[in-house]
């Protein structure tokens, strides 16, 4: 049974600088319309000189600069049901308080995903043909080769370290194209492997045996510093590395020191750690590296994608039906 569209309270809680990107007006309109606005949004730095204005909030909306909901916080907000927020990680703003709540909470890295998938696929497919590796060795030489020898898209293997929301979707995008696709995922069995349309591997196959390698693992204690000198150094001649996921995942000082031996190699670079590098980092020197400022990521017109998902699943609470985005407690800190 549905609940009254107006008994909802809600709360906007964000940065500014972002929040027209990602709430822009015609959608706060529409949320405005499926539950009745606390006040105006805010920023956390508002927030935490006036808590007060979360007595009665149901629902607390946010995105980048979101609040930190620790006991101080929560206790400003008894009626608090649930925290949508248009961004990846929940983890920077959850707390064992706030857990304990059990107050569930959703994120919006499944439309995260789509941009991030997007940007890959299409450095897979420059990877395939070796756009980097051509394009910097014309630059050198000051002539074309007279006949590339490259993968190209037709029989090359593409691997995916990890098979979250983000590398399924880079799976999906590829059943499109003339390639095998090959994936190193722990908690991905074999009968889901094959809904995916590719095959599973042990990571030092994937790294040993595909023309492309795209890093889509999250960032844990047992992945931290996992693609170093032995992974790097198996790749085939001419190999592309692609990293969309945590800078974490690439021990920093092996690569630099694989990739000054094998110029052949190219690495794709959409993260790195620290964010973004030291000034003095070799990675912004070494020139088969190809460097972005975190660009996969929404940017944009693309980020309203995540308000949307938020509008939807606000909707979904006040009908009463389950939300399809809410955060397991257990997975909250890999979410990338």
């Amino acid at each position: 049974m549905s609940t009254d569209r107006t008994s909802l309270t809600a709360l906007l809680v964000m940065e500014e600088e972002r929040r027209a990107d990602v709430y822009p007006a015609a959608l706060l309109e529409e949320i405005g319309r499926v539950a009745r606005w606390q006040g105006p949004p805010l920023t956390r730095t508002q927030l935490a000189k006036d808590p007060g204005v979360l007595a009665g909030v149901d629902v607390l909306l946010s995105g980048w600069g979101a609040p930190r909901l620790d006991a101080r916080l929560l206790g400003h907000a008894p009626d608090l049901r649930a925290v949508l927020v248009a961004g990846g990680s929940v983890r920077p703003l959850t707390t064992p308080e706030f857990w304990a709540r059990k107050i569930p909470i959703v994120s919006a890295a499944a439309a995260n995903a789509v941009p991030v998938a997007e940007y890959t696929l299409g450095q897979i497919l420059l990877g395939l043909k070796q756009v980097h590796r051509i394009s910097r060795d014309a630059r050198e030489h000051r002539s074309f080769p007279a006949d590339p020898q490259v993968p190209g898209g037709y029989g090359s293997l593409v691997g995916l370290l990890g098979l979250g929301s983000i590398g399924r979707l880079v799976a999906s995008h590829l059943r499109r194209f003339d390639v095998e696709v090959l994936a190193s995922d722990p908690m991905t069995d074999a009968v889901t492997a094959k809904a995916l349309g590719l095959r599973l591997v042990g990571t030092d196959e994937l790294f040993a045996m595909c023309d492309v390698v795209s890093l889509h693992a999250p960032l844990l204690p047992e992945t931290e510093g996992l693609v170093g000198e032995k992974l790097l150094s198996a790749l085939k001649e001419g190999a592309t590395l692609i990293n969309t996921a945590r800078g974490g995942l690439v021990d920093e000082e092996a690569a630099i020191g694989v990739l000054r031996r094998r110029p052949d190699l190219t690495a794709v670079l959409d993260v790195t750690h620290p964010e973004p590098p030291d000034p003095n980092s070799p990675w912004f020197t070494l020139s088969n590296v190809v460097l972005t400022p975190h660009l996969a990521g929404a940017m944009g017109r693309e980020r309203a994608r995540m308000g949307e998902l938020v509008l939807d699943e606000l909707r979904r609470l006040v009908d009463g039906v389950p939300l399809r985005h809410a955060v397991d407690p257990g997975l909250a800190g890999s979410l990338a």
